[in-house]
């Protein structure tokens, strides 16, 4: 959780208190940073031994390992999880420099895409060759 996101949203609280105190139907500005905090929270993707969990504001998936057929990355920069289905899902605040990370915590059911490759499986490639 990005801590200088929240400072931030405090501190936008903090200098819209003028404003929001200045007639009451402008108190609801608080909302806004507070949304925000909320969202930032909220917000995540958590992989552990059994799998992934992506969390947005207001629901919850849990993706085992073992319907998980790979990771794509969008246009955008943003990773999706593959289903064995097909069908992909958002995860959320998954960078690319995380992708070795989510390999090691994987356990082998992906593969880190910026590993170095073994000096000996070379070598056993050169020599079948």
């Amino acid at each position: 959780m990005p801590g200088a996101a929240i400072f931030a949203a405090f501190f936008v609280m903090f200098c819209g208190t003028p404003l929001a105190w200045s007639s009451w139907w402008l108190t609801p500005i608080y909302l806004l940073p507070l949304g925000y905090i909320v969202w930032l929270v909220r917000t995540r993707t958590v992989a552990d031994a059994e799998g992934l969990v992506t969390r947005t504001v207001f629901s919850s998936r849990r993706l085992p390992w073992s319907e998980l057929k790979g990771l794509t990355i969008t246009s955008r920069a943003e990773v999706r999880a593959v289903l064995t289905d097909g069908s992909e899902v958002r995860l959320p605040t998954v960078r690319t420099r995380h992708l070795p990370v989510l390999a090691y915590v994987s356990d082998g059911h992906l593969s880190d895409p910026l590993a170095e490759p073994d000096d000996e499986a070379d070598h056993q490639a050169q020599s079948q060759e």
